[in-house]
């Protein structure tokens, strides 16, 4: 695959309320060097050769330092410190610097999405107390913030116990995310055809995270990335946009993933936008994040998941999600199924 390179346009129109621009990774292929020699007569004039190089320097493990830098170790670690942290429901990984994960982990199956043993209605917002205490989002920090507590994997992914439910609901799994047409909307619709992708898949594992990504001044052209903070003080950061990256199993060992990959705007959105238009490369969601996703599977192995299944939303009332989570079943629009792609 040739290089990507990550250009982002998602900005905000002047008019309050409008939709966010969807990100845009944009593929340039790159011009190959090639090099060329060329062949030309030995020199006629008496010109000085260039030096012979001189011995090589000292192999480092020959200097002895005078001064010892790892010292400062016995003071504490400075970090990074990822904060990786497991739950039923869960694997994640903390950014003390932005209160927000690197990413959350999940894994649904069939079985596991049909399991109906919790209630959201018993379920509350909590702060991570794993995390150290200066470094973890808390409550207040959402409070009257204008952004939803959003939710990396969704609650009901996990209601196969209320365990399992109440973990979703630490703040380690929370960004600030845009409510009413995101979180609420298309996110949500996003979340539900990550579960219907389990009707094609025995075995479906998603991994989700915030980006902060770059966008092109008007004024002079360059980039920057800027984001706003939440909390008092400043604590929590507003992130630019959210990616998931899918890897669904075909369920035989050493057999078949298809993966897809996709970059959304933390902002409003039009339920009509076609879901592929926020499909990336996995390797583009790898340079923005600093992250790697699927560096032990090889490309044998790897199917595009847009090509087995029609990547597509199934729009629902967002009331009517919420009564279906907390076991009233809404009205069938839809059996929810893909259906597979004209070839």
């Amino acid at each position: 695959m040739s290089k990507t390179t990550l250009a982002i346009i998602a900005g905000l129109s002047a008019a309050a309320g409008s939709a966010a621009t969807a990100a845009i990774f944009a593929n340039r292929s790159q011009k190959k060097e090639v090099a060329t020699s060329t062949t030309s007569s030995p020199p006629t004039s008496t010109s000085p050769r260039p030096p012979a190089p001189g011995p090589l320097p000292h192999p480092f493990k020959d200097l002895v330092s005078p001064v010892n830098p790892t010292g400062v170790f016995q003071y504490g670690f400075p970090g990074p410190v990822n904060d990786l942290h497991p739950t039923l429901s869960t694997t994640s990984s903390f950014d003390r610097r932005t209160r927000n994960p690197y990413w959350v982990a999940e894994h649904i199956t069939p079985e596991s999405l049909s399991a109906n043993n919790a209630d959201r209605r018993h379920s509350v917002f909590v702060e991570d107390e794993s995390i150290p205490e200066k470094f973890r989002a808390k409550l207040h920090d959402y409070f009257r913030s204008g952004y939803d507590r959003g939710h990396q994997v969704p609650a009901a992914d996990a209601k196969w116990s209320q365990d399992a439910l109440d973990q979703t609901f630490l703040l380690s799994n929370m960004c600030p995310q845009v409510g009413e047409g995101f979180n609420r909307d298309y996110w949500a619709h996003f979340e539900d055809f990550c579960r219907r992708i389990t009707n094609h898949y025995p075995s479906v594992r998603i991994v989700t995270g915030p980006l902060y990504l770059p966008r092109r001044d008007p004024q002079d052209g360059k980039w920057r990335i800027s984001y706003e903070v939440i909390g008092n003080p400043p604590n929590v950061a507003v992130p630019t946009h959210f990616y998931k990256v899918i890897f669904a199993e075909d369920g035989k060992t050493g057999g078949d993933v298809s993966l897809g990959a996709f970059v959304l705007p933390n902002a409003k959105i039009d339920n009509e936008k076609p879901l592929q238009s926020f499909e990336v490369p996995i390797e583009a969601i790898e340079r923005a994040s600093g992250l790697e996703f699927a560096s032990k599977l090889p490309s044998s192995r790897r199917k595009k998941l847009c090509e087995q299944v029609t990547c597509s939303l199934l729009v629902r009332d967002y009331a009517e999600r919420q009564k279906n989570l907390m076991g009233a079943a809404p009205p069938k629009k839809s059996d929810g199924r893909f259906p597979l792609p004209q070839r």
